[in-house]
């Protein structure tokens, strides 16, 4: 029986499963670089609101702290957005006239409220509870930023998997006293190591074995 394929066979087809692979693993990387790029994450680029709301006016330059806004942020899982009753107990007197905030007057008189744009949103099917994590100790700037310094809000980091399972691998390292939670710019005035470690116990924080269980998040 002639023989079917040439001797060169054998070469071609073990370059193409080399070239397969090569071209699989750059494939993977480039979407794996994308699907963490700016780009695709929007992290640090301005999200359009329909009043430009400037958090370094309203927190750095007035020191607002961040429940004068977001007042059930300890008390519940969402942090909520302030109806334009609590924007109008200070534009009533300031900046009356302002065109930017017609918006705002709008809402009041109508009862209607104003349509934000949502900066950081989670999928469906996690679950996270803001007020937890504040009253554990976790600072608004460990998720969100620098507040104090952007004007209208910006998305400070994306939150895959793996940002949040960072923090349930050692919580220690990220925790800071109730009273600085809402701080920007925090600084802890003994070594972190050691303060983290003493409000683990303090505040009764879970061991994490038991953070890293998956129904934490996926409920």
């Amino acid at each position: 029986m002639p023989q079917i394929f040439s001797p060169r066979s054998n070469f071609f087809s073990r370059a193409s499963i080399v070239l397969i692979l090569i071209l699989g693993a750059v494939i993977t990387g480039v979407l794996v670089w994308y699907f963490h790029s700016p780009k695709f994450t929007r992290v640090g680029a301005q999200i359009p609101q329909p009043v430009p709301f400037p958090h370094s006016l309203h927190v750095g330059g007035l020191g607002l702290n961040c429940r004068y806004c977001h007042e059930a942020v300890d008390q519940s899982s969402f942090a909520d957005i302030p109806p334009a009753q609590t924007c109008m107990s200070c534009h009533s007197q300031v900046a009356t006239d302002a065109a930017s905030l017609q918006p705002i007057r709008d809402s009041y008189a109508t009862g209607k409220p104003v349509v934000w744009n949502r900066v950081n949103n989670l999928p469906d099917f996690v679950y996270f509870n803001h007020q937890i994590h504040v009253n554990k100790g976790v600072g608004c700037e460990t998720c969100h930023g620098r507040m104090d310094q952007v004007t209208t809000a910006v998305r400070a980091k994306y939150f895959y998997m793996t940002t949040c399972t960072q923090c349930h691998k050692d919580p220690s390292q990220y925790l800071r006293p109730k009273e600085n939670v809402y701080d920007m710019g925090y600084q802890p005035k003994e070594n972190q190591a050691v303060l983290g470690a003493r409000l683990m116990q303090e505040y009764h924080i879970l061991p994490t074995s038991q953070l890293n269980n998956c129904s934490i998040c996926h409920r």
